[in-house]
């Protein structure tokens, strides 16, 4: 086992890489790295409520970034209020001037009440390739597209709210985000938010814990364009689903546009208020689908536009045709071989194309299964219903399948514990549990190993998966 200080050091930087920077921030900075018993890590943090939020929040996340580092590494909390530094000071709070009074005023985009010389960006920073004109159009992303450009046209029209979700790398943030790029250029007075539902979910908690809810109230219900990221994470969240709802029904009243994204429809969120899920499918819930070849061979051309060394249309096809999913993983292989050349000055050949994208190649080959196909595939392998994957029995005929079933969702996907958790309905302690267990038991037990692997097999995937 290694140096618990020097793991957390490793684990801490994977977090920053991979959290959203307000929550690194808050939560995972200020935590102070010790030697615990036998040689485990402790994480000092400087009051209950604190340590109390993390565990249920983010113990996942350091799970299993401190797992990365040191499979055979443990860790926990403990309370030393001297060990650890005093938080930053917050940012300052923005200026939050009382709505005008409602008038349309010639020039002014529908439903928005003037702000004065100039308007507002709040929340989190815009990317500014993030545009309608940067946005390359098909078959799986047109209807989405339009219905974008309608409500940056037409702002708490027709299309409101406005939800587009799909997988991740598709593009949803892309057209959320140039929507406020286009409401902006329209109309300069105009105040829009951007923010991920986890980002907000930090505001609100801080908000609280300051006794300024009144603040938080107002930095979202004075907004003429709100736009919210990965709304599925609202999973839970009793509170803040109760804070969105009268938020959401404020700015509707009022006209004003809603715009959303998610992984899969309000539908099919689990743990999401009926009321929530009524009000996010009133306006227009569409979806992104992966892009088709010619699409992605657009979005190729589009991308190496400002490449100093072009690649021919063969090596773009070559990329079209093998990474097929992910328009992030696409544009990825796209700017390894562009930084080859540039870094090294010499020209790609088909070798050194094939040899350089082989990893990316290799993972789009093997698709990787979600936590449903497992679960399906674990029921079926042991004569269980797909509902016993979810249920509460404790019984060791579905307990130790349904471990088998979590334990390969680790292994096999790339979901964190928390995202398992709630495919299966349970906590991510559960999943951890599961998984230790299942661990062990494979060491040990030549049956349950070999369950594993025949299972790991009907996905179709190698036991050194693994």
């Amino acid at each position: 086992m290694n140096n618990p200080l020097s793991v957390w050091e490793t684990a801490r930087a994977r977090l920053g890489a991979t959290l959203d920077p307000d929550t690194f921030s808050r939560w995972i900075a200020p935590l102070v790295p010790m030697e615990g018993e036998g040689g485990s890590l402790a994480l000092a943090v400087g009051d209950d409520f604190t340590k109390l939020w993390i565990k249920n929040n983010y113990d996942g996340y350091i799970d299993d970034a401190v797992r990365s580092v040191d499979p055979e590494m443990t860790h926990d909390f403990t309370f030393r209020p001297d060990a650890v530094p005093p938080p930053p000071d917050p940012p300052p709070e923005p200026t939050l001037s009382a709505p005008a009074p409602r008038r349309e005023e010639s020039g002014s985009a529908p439903g928005f009440s003037p702000r004065g010389p100039a308007g507002e960006l709040r929340g989190m920073p815009l990317d500014p390739n993030f545009t309608f004109e940067n946005f390359v159009q098909g078959p799986s992303n047109s209807f989405a597209h339009a219905a974008a450009a309608q409500a940056a046209a037409n702002p708490g029209g027709v299309y409101n709210p406005l939800l587009i979700y799909g997988d991740t790398g598709l593009g949803k943030t892309h057209l959320m985000q140039a929507v406020a790029h286009a409401v902006h250029v329209r109309d300069a007075r105009a105040t829009i938010v951007y923010i991920t539902l986890e980002a907000m979910l930090n505001d609100f908690i801080e908000s609280i814990r300051a006794g300024r809810s009144a603040e938080f109230r107002a930095r979202y219900r004075h907004a003429d364009l709100l736009l919210v990221d990965d709304v599925q994470f609202l999973t839970g969240k009793t509170a803040l689903q109760e804070e969105f709802f009268n938020t959401f029904n404020a700015l509707q009243n009022e006209h004003r546009q809603i715009i959303l994204t998610s992984d899969r429809p309000p539908n099919k969120i689990q743990g999401l208020d009926d009321r929530l899920v009524s009000r996010f499918q009133q306006g227009l819930v569409t979806d992104i689908q992966s892009p088709d070849y010619a699409t992605r061979m657009a979005i190729l051309k589009s991308k190496q536009a400002t490449a100093s060394m072009p690649l021919p249309d063969e090596y773009l096809s070559y990329i079209a045709e093998n990474i097929t999913s992910n328009v992030r993983q696409l544009e990825g292989a796209l700017t390894r071989l562009v930084c080859y050349q540039n870094l090294l000055g010499k020209p790609i050949t088909r070798e050194i194309m094939v040899e350089q994208l082989r990893g990316a190649i290799d993972r789009e080959a093997r698709a990787e299964p979600t936590c449903q196909d497992i679960q399906r595939v674990v029921a079926e392998q042991f004569d269980l219903r797909l509902s016993d994957m979810t249920s509460r029995d404790r019984s060791q005929n579905v307990a130790l399948p349904r471990q088998i079933a979590m334990y390969l969702c680790r292994a096999l996907t790339r979901r964190s514990l928390p995202e398992i958790a709630r495919a299966f309905d349970k906590t991510h302690a559960t999943v951890v549990h599961a998984c230790k267990t299942v661990h062990g038991r494979m060491e040990t037990d030549h049956a349950v190993r070999s369950q594993v692997e025949t299972a790991c097999a009907k996905l179709g995937r190698d036991p050194s998966d693994i």
